[in-house]
């Protein structure tokens, strides 16, 4: 009989063994609880981290971080359920026009999101620039925005009850250096997913220098645990592999990123913005099973709409000006030539220097803050001519962003175009 308490546990992973569903049960359930010490969970992440953990073994730890909590059910809505998770990147505001274009199309679109920590805003922090908007939304309440065929999309903070294990787990993990497994990062993502009660997902895994995901060959690794395990839990799933050694769009920052969502939804924008929210609005219908095309919809004004609706269902004011950061300093090209890289961590840590991000769960951010891009790779610039405008409310942080964007620029040859959308990964 195999053995259930928290030491055999960890050296039975520690020696590369494979733990059964009880003694997942078991130490999932005790860490909880309080029973399983931080010390002894802290030592099963690192064995994990070695050793691994099988495709079994993986489904069992998410399902035993979803049975932790409560799992959420709109099986009864009278619209498809879907939703979208990225593994997140600079300037990276696509939910923002994602979420309402979906709900457009004929879909109910349960977001589950969460606020930014390191190099930039999260989803929630962008949308509380939003005057009035709030991000703490009832499950009733999202019943009846899901329901409503004006609005369909909510983006909202999960609820403590949803997925608890994960939420102690991965504060475990980000002081211990257990972060980097593929296996925990797949089910911290998963489990909260999977509890949300969506019946379909499209993933979007960033890569590259702005991503958490630095190699093709990593992010291919995880999508393809996440869709193993969304396709386990009955979940259709999907995912896109994403470049993101340059930010998305032209600005990084909650209100800038805010601003610039809208554009997107009147029809205007950054190209590259409107191809992948396209792109995963397509993916998305289609897992929803309906036959539309989302650009006729955004093209036509009911993204919009639903939109202003959604906003509105939150508390916020669409038409409210957003904030806007008291001082700013340009940036300018010091040659004449192409602006041939503009890299996504340096941007991302110069507006996380700016105020836009925060260093520790709980602090502000500053709604104001962020950079703007006047160029972007493969564009011309002139000698003199404003590359970047940074945005902060203190402009004592302006020497650390601009060191952090020192060898972030680059002029000179143009470079070879790179696709947006890397690969595609299905069950």
């Amino acid at each position: 009989m195999t053995a259930v308490d928290a030491v055999s546990i960890i050296t039975a992973k520690r020696d590369g063994g494979e733990l059964s569903d009880a003694q997942i049960d078991w130490v999932v359930n005790g860490f909880t609880k309080g029973a399983v010490a931080d010390e002894q969970m802290a030592a099963l992440a690192m064995a994990i981290v070695w050793r691994g953990m099988t495709r079994r073994e993986t489904a069992r730890w998410t399902n035993a971080m979803i049975a932790s909590g409560r799992r959420m059910d709109f099986t009864d809505l009278p619209r498809p359920t879907v939703d979208k998770h990225s593994t997140g990147g600079v300037g990276d505001k696509i939910t923002l026009p994602l979420a309402p274009l979906v709900a457009a199309c004929g879909a109910a679109v349960p977001q589950l999101s969460g606020r930014g920590l390191g190099h930039t805003g999260g989803t929630l922090d962008k949308l509380e620039a939003i005057p009035g908007w709030r991000a703490d939304v009832p499950v009733a309440r999202m019943r009846e925005i899901l329901a409503d065929p004006g609005i369909g999309a909510v983006v909202c903070a999960a609820g403590a009850d949803l997925a608890p294990a994960d939420k102690r787990l991965y504060a475990l993990r980000d002081v211990t250096g257990t972060v980097e497994s593929i296996p925990l990062i797949a089910s911290s993502i998963m489990s909260k997913k999977i509890a949300e009660g969506t019946a379909a997902l499209v993933l979007d895994v960033k890569v590259g220098s702005g991503a958490f995901l630095k190699t093709l060959e990593g992010a291919r690794e995880l999508a393809a645990a996440m869709v193993e395990l969304g396709t386990d839990a009955g979940v259709r799933t999907v995912a896109l592999l994403t470049a993101m050694d340059t930010p998305l769009g032209r600005t990084a920052g909650n209100a800038l990123e805010v601003a610039e969502s809208v554009q997107v939804l009147a029809g205007g924008g950054p190209a590259d913005v409107v191809e992948l929210t396209l792109t995963l609005a397509r993916e998305m219908v289609a897992q929803a099973g309906l036959d539309i095309d989302p650009a006729d919809v955004l093209a036509d004004g009911r993204a919009m709409d639903h939109w202003r609706a959604m906003v509105q269902a939150q508390g916020g004011d669409p038409d409210a000006p957003l904030p806007r950061a008291t001082h700013t300093e340009i940036v300018r090209a010091d040659a004449d030539g192409v602006l041939t890289r503009l890299d996504a961590m340096g941007v991302g840590i110069a507006a996380w220097r700016l105020g836009a991000g925060r260093a520790r769960q709980g602090d502000p951010v500053q709604f104001g803050a962020g950079i703007e891009m006047h160029a972007k790779p493969g564009e011309p610039v002139k000698a003199g001519a404003p590359l970047l405008t940074l945005h902060t409310d203190t402009p004592a942080a302006f020497p650390g962003a601009l060191a952090a964007l020192a060898d972030a620029i680059t002029i000179g040859t143009p470079p070879p175009p790179v696709p947006l959308i890397l690969d595609r990964i299905a069950p």
